[in-house]
């Protein structure tokens, strides 16, 4: 397992809820007095909330959480949780004499593991948020409670997703973390390529789903059943524009974990926060985001139970 957490960066809170009998829930990141954002969606069945408050032009600066969730679409309503639990702690973009809390968010489907219909909901929101500390449990919790990775052959052969996190630190007081739900339709793989959760044949040896597409396989994943998600964070000063830079970077460590990545089934989305002052070269602070990603996507994966 790697070492560190979000957390590490300061400024910010993690909490999960989740229904362990039903196989879903969400995490919330709480980030205390704000943050700077940017988003990068790669994969081409997303779920999303509140994306667009991250461009430049628009009038937003800062966001307040953002919630990473099970439970597909109906998963971004326990966003109405976070925001009255932000709005009860008079957190909050000001309008006069109201507070409008700004909650990004992502979900992931997890519909076919458990209970399919029962879903994160505001009040799993609001718990999330009342769990929020500096500890962060990885594995079967929060958003990836229902996660799962190695679907090329179906749910059948798939293993175990889900939730990951790990930090680094780059000198100079400067950090950088990330928090990842994992749940690929393809396998997740070590520093030296070797498979640590993915598809599995009926012996129970991996199949190598990599491999075996560019042999002709045709994969037989439900269509948006996949999505990995994830949240990088640094207390380095950055603009909207580098936060964004900073998210689409980290899709690299995506890409180094997860053969493989960004497909049609899958809908990978990365949130970039930056809390903080500290100066840090721009090339330096996104390669170590493509790292930190792929040292949490490994830890999700670890921790989780090795098989459904």
């Amino acid at each position: 397992m790697y070492e560190g957490k979000l957390t590490d960066v300061a400024g910010l809170r993690v909490g999960s809820a989740q229904n362990e009998q039903a196989r879903t829930g969400c995490t919330v990141v709480l980030a205390e007095g704000g943050a700077v954002s940017g988003v990068s969606v790669r994969g081409a069945a997303p779920g999303t909330r509140e994306t667009d408050v991250s461009r430049d032009a628009n009038l937003v600066e800062r966001i307040d959480a953002v919630l990473l969730s099970g439970g597909s679409a109906y998963g971004l309503d326990a966003a109405g949780g976070v925001m009255r639990y932000l709005e009860a702690h008079e957190q909050g973009y000001a309008i006069g004499d109201v507070r409008v809390p700004i909650v990004q968010g992502a979900v992931i489907y997890d519909l076919g593991v458990g209970d399919a219909h029962v879903r994160p909901d505001a009040p799993m929101g609001y718990a999330a948020c009342e769990a929020a500390g500096s500890e962060i449990a990885q594995g079967s919790f929060g958003a990836g409670c229902g996660a799962t990775v190695g679907k090329a052959l179906g749910d059948a052969g798939a293993m175990r997703g889900g939730l990951g996190t790990a930090s680094m630190d780059l000198g100079d007081g400067v950090r950088i973390a990330a928090l990842v739900a994992v749940n690929a339709m393809g396998d997740v793989v070590d520093e030296q390529g070797v498979i640590l959760a993915g598809a599995r044949l009926p012996s129970g040896a991996f199949l190598n789903t990599w491999r075996a597409l560019c042999s002709g396989m045709q994969q037989q994943s439900v269509a948006g059943g996949n999505t990995t998600i994830g949240v990088v964070a640094t207390n380095a000063k950055l603009t909207r524009s580098q936060a964004k830079r900073l998210a689409e970077s980290a899709h690299d460590g995506y890409a180094l974990a997860i053969r493989p990545v960004h497909t049609l089934v899958d809908g990978d989305t990365i949130f970039a926060l930056s809390t903080g002052d500290a100066a840090c070269d721009m090339i330096t602070l996104c390669t170590a985001a493509a790292e930190v990603t792929r040292r949490a996507i490994c830890n999700a994966v670890e921790a989780a139970q090795a098989a459904l």
